[in-house]
């Protein structure tokens, strides 16, 4: 069961600045906007079991702690990593109590993925009675992670990465708050510097109030009465608690930059270092796919066509699963293509071919070439002399190009 809350000196910032109703409640309107299924859910007191997915940081733990609030439930929290099957049954004896009461009870599960088979079993049959009400939040794909049998019982909530505006006016929510923020500082810092710091924080809302947290510690500790917190600032906090890198600045695409390089140089161990530096830093695991998705085509291509299939499986694992555990298809995929046979034929083709189809696109498509599906396409020539290749064993003498363009080689 979840610990006995700090008190709010001591609580994080994080913590303490958790909204306690939607209206307070940044980035997720297609879930809790006015009119919107959960929310009219919540307020007319007909809530069933929920999951929500999403990536860290996103506000599923304060949603599930708004929607008992809201449904007046008795409130339970545990960690999967941290609980098993002798915990569920005491939380379910304590509903059974509340229920007699008269009282809901709202069990809320986080990271319910890394609950076992057996461990969700258990829990159902609760569930289908009513016992409980489950709310479990996942990093994970449900379809692979939660049993059929529950996740047919339970509506799902997806929860998208934050913006860095919904960031930005959550920061300024903890700059102002004299309650539960950090309102009675004196603090002095620019709107450049929370615009930073929201977009160095990769869409999670805890990572940025973590940040800001800690750089008005550490002036703070220096005695000082008027706190200025700069860019400088932020980024030495960040580096304490996460390794970042500027996504809209230089760095982000240097680093991408020498990432290709390596792959095209053939040298793994520098490739598979730049990779770690990216996605360490907080690079989007399926950015970098789609990255190396590209260089198996643009500087390999020919030269070995299974590497654009190894990329594309390490992409498919980057959307299935996400990180960190797809880190390793991402490095097998970026090791195979620095050590594959390279060629940038294809790119330097399209390159050219794409050149004369700008020049040429008012050229037609010769007439024999042209699909003729009505008569009077027939009686104009459509399809007239076209030499279907498998009669003439794939030998046939036939123009496919227009002939302005003939005898044109793009592949050398």
């Amino acid at each position: 069961m979840s610990e006995r809350p700090a008190s709010k000196n001591t609580a994080p910032l994080a913590d303490r600045m958790r909204p306690k109703n939607f209206e307070d409640f940044f980035g997720q309107e297609e879930v809790v906007g006015a009119g919107r299924l959960l929310r009219k859910l919540v307020e007319s007191d007909d809530v069933s079991s929920l999951i929500f997915w999403g990536p860290p940081g996103v506000g599923k733990t304060t949603l599930a702690g708004i929607v008992a609030e809201k449904s007046h439930a008795h409130f339970v929290q545990i960690s999967a990593v941290m609980s098993g099957k002798e915990e569920l049954r005491r939380v379910v004896a304590e509903a059974k109590e509340k229920l007699a009461e008269g009282r809901r009870t709202v069990l809320f599960i986080d990271e319910i993925h890394r609950w076992n088979k057996a461990q969700q079993d258990a829990l159902l049959p609760y569930v289908e009675k009513g016992t409980l009400i489950l709310i479990g939040a996942t990093t994970e794909n449900p379809s692979f992670e939660i049993i059929g049998a529950l996740l047919s019982r339970s509506r799902v909530f997806i929860l998208k990465s934050l913006a860095p505006a919904d960031i930005t006016a959550i920061i300024r929510r903890a700059l102002a708050d004299k309650d539960s923020g950090l309102g009675n500082l004196n603090i002095k810092i620019d709107d450049q510097v929370i615009e930073i710091l929201a977009e160095l924080a990769g869409g999670d809302a805890r990572v940025a109030l973590n940040g800001l947290e800690l750089a008005v510690k550490a002036q703070v500790k220096g005695g000082k009465s008027s706190i200025k917190i700069t860019k400088e600032d932020i980024k030495e906090a960040l580096q304490k608690t996460h390794l970042i890198f500027d996504k809209k600045g230089e760095e982000f695409y240097n680093l991408i930059s020498a990432l290709h390089k390596s792959m095209r140089g053939s040298d793994p161990d520098a490739a598979l270092y730049w990779l770690a530096r990216m996605l360490e830093g907080g690079a989007d695991p399926l950015y970098v796919a789609r990255r190396v998705l590209r260089f198996a085509s643009e500087d390999i291509g020919m030269a070995n066509g299974e590497a654009m299939i190894q990329a594309n499986a390490a992409y498919d694992a980057c959307h299935k699963i996400g990180y960190p555990e797809c880190t390793v298809h991402l490095a097998q995929a970026v090791v195979y293509c620095a050590k594959s046979k390279k060629s940038n034929l294809l790119y330097t083709a399209y390159g050219a071919a794409a050149e004369d189809a700008r020049a040429t696109s008012h050229l037609g498509v010769p007439l024999h070439l042209r699909n003729a599906p009505t008569k009077f396409m027939k009686e104009i020539g459509y399809g007239k002399d076209y030499k279907y290749s498998p009669e003439f064993d794939y030998k046939e003498d036939q123009e496919y190009l227009p002939k302005e363009l003939r005898g044109k080689k793009y592949l050398g």
